[in-house]
């Protein structure tokens, strides 16, 4: 296979594992974070500053790439790896998420997804070959199968303005922001109905789902050198998330994922999905947790038993002057920071806490102060700083659990990083 899985320590008390995947390109060290670079880029983040966040793999998308420049255009250049020139790990989005994400420009059937393009307006079809066709251009490490991606519960959710929806759980009170992308992934899928049934929508995804992993594996032509990893469906019903396990691991593959649970769930039907999915994922290899990345959800994961993660929070959160740390985000915007001279955290070690070595070999941190001024003038150096603070940020975390495995002091590991206190209460008390 393509790629390898090596378990060097399981937790004795949880879940948790730590080891490292070996790639065509290298190996990373697991549980990983992987940084976002959507179009071949991590906005504003040289390879070598990406590289020095402690990052050992990073992720691009195949949607994207697809439509600009053009995945024949990048293999003709050497392929991503050599186009980018990030000669460590990547691995590839399939598309799948941009059905549910930009479900206001595309609509879904068996075949696959058509598109509006956000570059010119033209439609472009996404099929199991076509993004498996993509990938293989683009020449990634690991490349994610294309998966009929659902919305979250609408009721659960608290959206009301879509249209009339039959569930089977009832609606329940929720205090946070409903994602706009989920009332637009409904309309979608009820354009045809006057209801929607999001029990009969799991079940037409998670079926899809399948047979797409079936098209995307024979049509797959780099299995010596890309590894094919499946995504387990099901939204929060754990029956369907069983029934996608079962289905989706029968079908031979170096990897596997747990998808949509980053489409507007909470923190508690996260962690219930995800302490009952990940269980039922091959043991010898990668699982893989997609698009979630706040600390808290990290830890319970982590110690669910996943290996890989991903999210734009550090670096979409950077570029709004919103830093991470220990203790929770820093908005330096915020004008009690205008004559602040501390940086954004002590003790972090990243270019913008630590600082850079002067003439004298004296290092000089920038201030919170400083970085709020760049932020307010619109200085493109405000958001390289605050992103590579983020990235490492969450280097850091992750570096600090994969030791914490070898120990087992979850208490010592919250008390150090208190942000992700939330993510070990919840999976003792579950």
């Amino acid at each position: 296979m393509a790629v390898k899985l090596e378990i060097l320590k399981e937790s004795k008390t949880t879940g948790a594992r730590t080891g490292r995947v070996i790639t065509p390109h290298g190996h990373f060290h697991t549980p990983a974070f992987m940084p976002v670079g959507t179009r071949g880029s991590v906005k504003g983040i040289l390879p070598e500053l990406l590289s020095g966040t402690g990052a050992e793999i990073c992720l691009g998308n195949t949607y994207h790439l697809m439509l600009r420049p053009g995945s024949p255009l990048i293999s003709k250049m050497g392929g991503l790896h050599r186009f980018m020139n990030w000669n460590r790990p990547i691995l590839t989005d399939s598309g799948g998420y941009q059905a549910f994400s930009m479900a206001d420009l595309n609509s879904v059937d068996d075949e696959g997804v058509e598109f509006k393009s956000i570059i010119d307006g033209s439609k472009v079809r996404l099929t199991p070959e076509r993004a498996t066709q993509v990938q293989n251009e683009l020449g990634a490490d690991i490349i994610m199968a294309f998966d009929d991606c659902p919305p979250s519960d609408p009721n659960a959710a608290g959206v009301d303005d879509a249209p009339a929806i039959s569930t089977t759980e009832s609606a329940q009170n929720d205090s946070e922001r409903v994602d706009p992308r989920l009332t637009r992934a409904i309309r979608r899928d009820s354009k045809k109905r006057k209801t929607y049934d999001h029990q009969e929508r799991l079940t037409i995804a998670n079926e899809r789902t399948v047979r797409w992993l079936e098209r995307c594996k024979k049509a797959h032509a780099r299995a010596h050198d890309q590894a094919l990893f499946g995504i387990v469906q099901g939204g929060t019903d754990l029956r369907a998330r069983s029934w996608s396990a079962e289905h989706i691991t029968n079908i031979d593959l170096p990897g596997y994922a747990i998808g949509g649970v980053a489409v507007g769930e909470r923190f508690n039907e996260i962690l219930a999905v995800v302490r009952h999915t990940a269980p039922l994922l091959p043991k010898d290899k990668p699982r893989y947790l997609m698009g979630v990345g706040y600390e808290r959800d990290l830890l319970a994961a982590v110690l669910c038993g996943v290996d890989m993660f991903d999210c734009v929070l550090p670096t979409r959160n950077g570029r709004n002057a919103n830093a991470f740390t220990p203790t929770g985000q820093i908005r330096l915007r915020n004008a009690k920071y205008a004559e602040d001279h501390a940086p954004i955290w002590e003790g972090c070690d990243c270019v913008a806490c630590a600082g850079w070595a002067d003439r004298d070999g004296e290092r000089r941190p920038f201030s919170r102060g400083y970085l709020r001024h760049l932020f307010m003038a619109e200085e493109m150096l405000g958001p390289i700083l605050v992103t590579l603070h983020n990235l490492r940020h969450f280097q850091r975390f992750m570096s600090d659990i994969r030791a914490t495995i070898l120990t087992d002091d979850w208490s010592g590991f919250v008390r150090r990083w208190p942000v992700a206190a939330e993510g070990l209460r919840a999976v003792e008390v579950a």
